[in-house]
């Protein structure tokens, strides 16, 4: 792809590195950009910087905040005794649009996976297993994906908090096999929630 301006080339190189987006698609974004008013793009740039610059990792869940405790940790109305266990913050925000858990989260940064070279020391499984042996978790939810990875995190943290006297779960399998939980409609999702099952009984399907 040829261009006239190596500015305009470098934007769109930039852009092209977002996941999903090819050089053409840059180019159109890039050029929607360059007809919209300067201070349009200003505004977009400045949210960027800020939120790279100035977001949070809640020090509880591990969810993205603007503040050290996120809403969802601070909020007293949330049964904090039940924890669901995901992947990453777009599974919390799957699960809030389905209105059907009252509980809070922990977020392990991924799952995993030693094809990738994803090991459980670069996952948030350690804060997860201490604030179990803390003794004030009634229930842990595993809300992971449906697939070999998942299944693999889930039963490797399975393992580690089995001699502390906690209730394991996971949702159930009305999300298809293989399904990443985000892709997941939010119905089938929150049936999934209310209807868990045991954690030992997806156990025979490993």
């Amino acid at each position: 792809m040829e261009f006239s301006s190596k500015l305009l080339e470098k934007a769109v190189n930039e852009m092209a590195q977002l996941p999903g987006i090819g050089k053409r698609t840059a180019l159109r974004l890039v050029l929607h950009l360059l007809k919209q008013p300067v201070e349009q793009t200003q505004f977009l740039s400045q949210a960027l910087t800020s939120m790279r610059e100035e977001i949070k990792f809640c020090k509880n869940c591990h969810n993205i905040s603007d503040v050290e405790v996120c809403e969802i940790c601070n909020n007293p109305s949330r049964n904090h005794k039940i924890i669901c266990v995901v992947e990453d913050v777009r599974d919390v925000m799957a699960i809030e649009n389905t209105n059907q858990f009252k509980g809070i989260y922990h977020v392990l940064g991924g799952k995993i996976s030693p094809i990738d070279g994803v090991g459980p020391s670069q996952l948030n499984i350690k804060s997860l297993v201490d604030k179990v042996a803390l003794g004030q978790t009634e229930e842990l939810i595993f809300a992971l994906s449906s697939t070999m990875e998942g299944d693999t995190t889930n039963f490797y943290i399975f393992k580690q908090i089995k001699d502390f006297d906690i209730k394991t779960s996971t949702i159930a399998r009305g999300i298809a096999i293989g399904d990443e939980l985000e892709y997941a409609d939010e119905v089938t999702l929150g049936r999934s929630i209310l209807n868990r099952v045991p954690f030992e009984n997806s156990l025979k399907n490993l």
